[in-house]
């Protein structure tokens, strides 16, 4: 049994779980953000820090006859009226306040326009309304001063960076920064977003994305800009309850990781089979999805595949997504169960450590994409599986689906369709003799 293309809100939940899980933030921050409130049922709520490049260059009237920063201002005008209540806010800014000349001064010029919390949507679009292109673009201090907005916590914060310009100031780096945030553990994906096209701009974008597990998009239309911002931030609301486990599949069932019901995040080539565990037991109903970020671009016309194989490679059942065209994920899903798979040959049964009958079945995913000249190739695209055990469904071969096969449904439909045309002679012959009586 397979089931169909998950709802793109809960598809795009993909990205904002890659973080990786470890240590302490960066020794050189400075004291963290006050604790986050918490969302439904106790969880942390969503929170996203917006980082929005102010520099000189950010005058430049060339996106549908319009400057970069006029753009971005009504863009971000827009996802402020649309922000859910339980989003956390935030907007830093870089190259916004120092009007000089020194560099050494303009590297530093990097701000909170307003904190990540609850958000008063008129003084947030007036902060964003006032500002003017001014200064340096310090990309590298911007970014550790968004993961001192958002604080610590257990679950994925989300920066989404909107620049037109490679970073100035290095060092710091803004790469080798996104790398030390990701490898601190504090839960953080960076998301970027380029106004400019050049290949340095744009190598830097995707170097910082891939660090973190985020995304990179190439923006040429203000209505873009607004779209992408708002996914963004919806995809925030969409997986912040829940942060992925970061795993490593490998190309042999016998060799995979076991997983059991969760989240977990990993990379995958392209044209690469990455192969999971997962032992069911009896009276058990496996459900798992899949889906694949294409962050980078990618040729057309590909796919994912994810498949429920025994250990000695049997398919059990399989999902299957395609395109031909840009989307930011690719996703897919199953469902299995010993109890639908009467007649074909599954793995060995096995006792688990409750005494019951248990099977492996091993999860294989699989894709065929390919890099658009220029797109790099590592790291691997990211990949988000979920699985799930659930108390099977009944077999569908019960007395309800016997109605529908074969012989029965005829002779049902036969006798149904001669009643009707007896009811309505009938009926038509009392209706002649009541008008010939009068």
């Amino acid at each position: 049994m397979i089931t169909g293309r998950r709802p793109k809100a809960r598809l795009g939940s993909l990205l904002a779980a890659l973080a990786i899980t470890g240590g302490a933030l960066l020794s050189g921050l400075p004291a963290h953000a006050d604790e986050p409130s918490a969302g439904p049922a106790g969880k942390e709520a969503p929170r996203v820090d917006l980082v929005l490049d102010v520099s000189g260059s950010m005058r430049e009237a060339d996106i549908q006859g319009k400057t970069r920063i006029s753009v971005a201002q009504q863009s971000l005008s827009d996802v402020i009226d649309a922000l859910p209540a339980e989003t956390e806010f935030g907007i830093r800014t870089l190259g916004a306040n120092y009007p000089g000349t020194d560099k050494a001064q303009g590297c530093l010029d990097s701000k909170q326009l307003f904190p990540v919390g609850k958000t008063n949507k008129t003084e947030a679009k007036t902060a964003v309304a006032t500002l003017r292109p001014t200064g340096f673009t310090p990309i590298g201090l911007a970014l550790r001063g968004a993961a001192q907005d958002l604080g610590k916590g257990e679950t994925t914060r989300r920066v989404v960076l909107i620049t037109d310009g490679e970073d100035t100031c290095t060092p710091p780096d803004p790469c080798d920064v996104a790398r030390e945030l990701a490898s601190q553990g504090i839960h953080l994906v960076v998301d970027t977003l380029g106004l400019a096209h050049d290949d340095k701009t744009r190598q830097q974008l995707l170097c910082i994305a891939n660090a973190t597990g985020g995304t990179y998009t190439d923006v040429r239309t203000q209505e873009q800009l607004t779209e992408k911002v708002k996914q963004l931030v919806d995809r925030s609301n969409d997986t912040y309850t829940v942060a992925p486990v970061k795993t490593a599949g490998t190309d042999k069932c016998e060799s995979a990781p076991v997983l059991t019901p969760g989240v977990y995040s990993d990379r995958e080539k392209f044209s690469e089979h990455r192969v999971y565990r997962v032992p069911v037991k009896a009276g058990q109903e496996l459900r798992a999805s899949v889906s694949v970020a294409l962050d980078r671009p990618v040729a057309r016309d590909y796919g994912v595949l994810l498949q429920a194989t025994s250990t000695t490679g049997q398919e059990l059942v399989r999902g299957t997504d395609a395109g031909s065209s840009r989307t930011d994920v690719v996703s897919t899903g199953l469902r299995w169960s010993a109890a639908a798979s009467k007649g074909y040959a599954t793995a060995t049964a096995s006792a688990s450590p409750s005494g019951k009958p248990e099977t492996n079945v091993c999860l294989v995913v699989s894709n065929s994409l390919a890099p658009q000249a220029g797109a790099a190739a590592d790291p691997g695209l990211p990949l988000e599986l979920t699985v799930d055990l659930t108390a099977a469904s009944p077999a569908p071969d019960g007395p309800a689906m016997g109605l529908g096969r074969g012989w029965i449904l005829l002779l049902v439909l036969t006798l149904a369709g001669l009643l009707t045309g007896l009811l309505f002679g009938w009926i038509a012959r009392w209706r002649i003799a009541v008008w010939q009586e009068n």
